[in-house]
């Protein structure tokens, strides 16, 4: 049996070189040795981005290991949340490969959405903002990438629920938005609502690494730069070593459901 973290990809070197520590740390937490493998995108990086390694995607992860006898594959999602439409696409490319290479068997643990992580993270990097900024009580925005998946607008309005309880009156109100997609309200449009426009805003990215959406350069950084608002933006999901340790509980709960003669 082999075990790989994955992600959805990126061409930014660092969600790769995130995806990586966070392999690691879960490695050394469970006792597993665990590959970094990105579903698409991350085999364009340049190697010399990643400490001269290429990244590994999901077909030539599989082909190669398939090659060197490997039949059993287990991947931690490392995901906001693997279900809808992004999974099922994922394990539509795994059932071909099945079909391409003869056969060998695949499974995926649990994930970050179904443990307590995400809601838990996100307050804390709310709390890391408002002792950074010495805010009192500002409004905040919570905001995911969006797309066409109600499942996943559900999920984002969710964990905008369960802030509101761990966050209580630390903030003024805490507002669920889009950075794209059919599932409004988008942030763009949030923050030029007249509750937050001229203010200062706490903006919490519901994304676990730095790309071409979240980060630094990214998409939410220069929509926040454009808008009428003061932003703050909070530090990612999945940089927060709860993440780590929910993935390695997620991992050690399915690696005790193995009979004994097998091992990863």
């Amino acid at each position: 049996m082999i075990v790989a973290l994955i992600d959805n990809g990126s061409l930014e070197p660092a969600a790769h070189r995130n995806l990586r520590a966070v392999a690691a740390a879960v490695a050394k937490l469970t006792g597993t040795a665990i590959h970094a493998v990105s579903w698409k995108h991350s085999d364009r990086i340049d190697a010399d981005k990643l400490e001269g390694t290429p990244a590994w995607t999901l077909s030539s992860y599989v082909r190669a290991m398939h090659a060197l006898g490997q039949r059993d594959f287990v991947f931690v999602p490392f995901f906001i949340s693997p279900q809808g439409a992004i999974g099922s696409a994922l394990c539509g490319d795994l059932e071909r490969l099945q079909t391409e290479l003869g056969g060998f068997d695949f499974a995926f643990t649990t994930g970050l959405a179904e443990s307590d992580a995400i809601p838990a993270i996100l307050a804390t990097r709310v709390r890391e903002t408002l002792t950074a900024t010495l805010l009192t009580r500002p409004p905040l925005v919570l905001v995911d990438h969006g797309g066409p998946s109600a499942a996943s607008a559900a999920l984002r309005d969710q964990f905008a629920g369960k802030l509101r309880t761990l966050l209580g009156g630390e903030v003024s109100s805490i507002t669920s938005a889009s950075m794209e997609g059919a599932h409004p309200p988008l942030l763009a449009d949030t923050l030029r609502a007249p509750t937050h426009a001229a203010r200062d805003v706490i903006v919490a990215p519901l994304f676990l690494s730095p790309g071409r959406h979240a980060g630094p350069d990214g998409d939410i950084a220069r929509i926040c730069a454009a808008s009428p608002a003061c932003c703050h933006i909070a530090a990612l999901v999945g940089t927060h070593p709860l993440a780590t340790d929910a993935l390695a509980v997620a991992l050690r709960g399915f690696l005790s459901t193995l009979p004994a003669t097998i091992s990863a």
